[in-house]
């Protein structure tokens, strides 16, 4: 069993990296098909994408339904668990708002329309 010196680390375990915390964020306004949250994040490659999915699913932050029919349907939603990380997502997109307004980024914001 891995160790750790302080609680961030585990925390940084499961939501680390450059993709998973948007991906959350995406599902925190909702249930969400693959193909949605490809839409949602242009920067991401479908394997990178499918792989931090899988991962999160792994950690019990998301669901996978999978519906049986012809073409293929997955979504994916927060798990109870997934969603006890909500009040951490809003403070970092407060956080991200702020430093991007302190940084005059904040055109550099791409809005979101149809979440």
């Amino acid at each position: 069993m891995k160790k750790y010196n302080i609680p961030v680390e585990a925390t940084l375990e499961v939501i680390g990296g450059k993709w998973k915390v948007v991906i959350l964020c995406h599902l925190t306004k909702g249930t969400k098909r693959t193909s949605e949250l490809k839409r949602l994040m242009p920067g991401i490659t479908q394997k990178m994408l499918t792989q931090q999915l899988r991962e999160l699913e792994e950690d019990g932050v998301i669901q996978r339904k999978v519906y049986n029919q012809v073409p293929p349907k997955v979504e994916y939603s927060l798990t109870d668990y997934g969603w006890s990380l909500e009040g951490i997502l809003d403070s970092l997109c407060t956080w991200g708002e702020c430093h991007l307004e302190k940084s005059g980024n904040s055109s550099m914001l791409i809005p979101q329309i149809d979440q």
